[in-house]
């Protein structure tokens, strides 16, 4: 955990407040981490078409997961 000061418009801070129903901190920290998630999103987009999956046998990958009734993985080996 990290604390910090940051000078942010009062606005900017009300409107996200009022769009989580968050105190300060947790705004602070959904928007942080939603910028993070469309970062990552980006990557992947940008490898669409760039992977070649056809080298992967997915019942050989697996092999070492249990799955539940609706096909979620419950546990490896």
């Amino acid at each position: 955990m990290r604390k910090i000061t940051a000078h942010l418009p009062a606005e900017l801070i009300e409107k996200a407040q009022a769009k989580t129903g968050a105190g300060v901190t947790e705004t602070l920290r959904r928007s942080l981490e939603e910028m993070l998630r469309r970062d990552a999103y980006r990557q992947l987009r940008a490898l669409r078409g760039k992977v070649n999956f056809d080298d992967f046998d997915l019942d050989d990958l697996r092999k070492d997961r249990t799955f539940d009734e609706r096909g979620n993985v419950i546990g490896r080996g």
